[in-house]
């Protein structure tokens, strides 16, 4: 599967949703919110009801679902949701925003289709479970969701980069991994400049850009990595 074919599964199902959640949509109005012509969402509609979705189309309206129609939604046993739950706090303690905004915006996409009594349970959980007391301390870099899609997607990705000695040099970097030591998360990726692996901590990463330039991936899991390596 291409990017572009990535791209248009992940629209679809976002028209999807957005059919799930509004009772009448224009193509205007999904064109303008997924920035693409009108043209690619009339074929975006076309295929939504080639997969066997009832949309109805009311002229000069724009779209709906078949009233009564509903997709099933994930369910989560109560153990499963407590499980996430207890997952969110440690990953509020890490120093990353935007791995926490993510995953906060993934369990709230979780409440939302537990049943009522569960989604009360869960919300007591999540308000009387905690590690530590200060959970809004600094944080201390914004890039673990982009440093993920680059790892996955094989892009090269520029950095600059401020040594323990306070100096800083720019990079072209292969993400290969990203693990956590201690308070810091640690990317261990390619560098083109030392043309080796290098660890690199990701609060003193200052300025970062994925690139569209596509790296061969690594042929070695992270333990082969570790066992040649150390």
């Amino acid at each position: 599967m291409n990017d572009n074919d990535t791209k248009r599964l992940s629209r679809l199902t976002a028209i999807l949703t957005q059919l799930q959640t509004k009772r009448l949509l224009t193509a205007r109005t999904l064109s303008e919110r997924f920035n693409v012509s009108i043209r690619t969402i009339y074929r975006d509609i076309r295929a939504l009801e080639q997969a066997g979705i009832p949309i109805m189309t009311e002229d000069g309206k724009g779209y709906s679902l078949m009233e009564g129609y509903k997709i099933p939604p994930v369910m989560f046993t109560e153990k499963q949701a407590n499980a996430l739950i207890l997952a969110e706090q440690l990953v509020l303690k890490n120093k990353d925003a935007s791995f926490i905004r993510d995953y906060t915006e993934a369990i709230d996409k979780m409440k939302a289709v537990l049943r009522p009594l569960e989604k009360d349970k869960v919300n007591l959980l999540a308000d009387r479970t905690r590690f530590e007391q200060n959970l809004n301390r600094e944080r201390n870099s914004n890039v673990i969701s982009e440093l993920q899609n680059a790892l996955t997607n094989f892009n090269l990705v520029e950095i600059d980069y401020t040594s323990e000695d306070k100096k800083t040099t720019r990079r072209t970097i292969e993400p290969f991994a990203i693990i956590c030591a201690t308070e810091n998360w640690l990317l261990i990726a390619w560098c083109r400049l030392r043309n080796d692996f290098r660890y690199f901590r990701l609060d003193r990463i200052t300025k970062m850009q994925v690139l569209t330039e596509k790296f061969e991936q690594h042929k070695m899991t992270l333990q082969e990595y570790f066992d040649k390596f150390y």
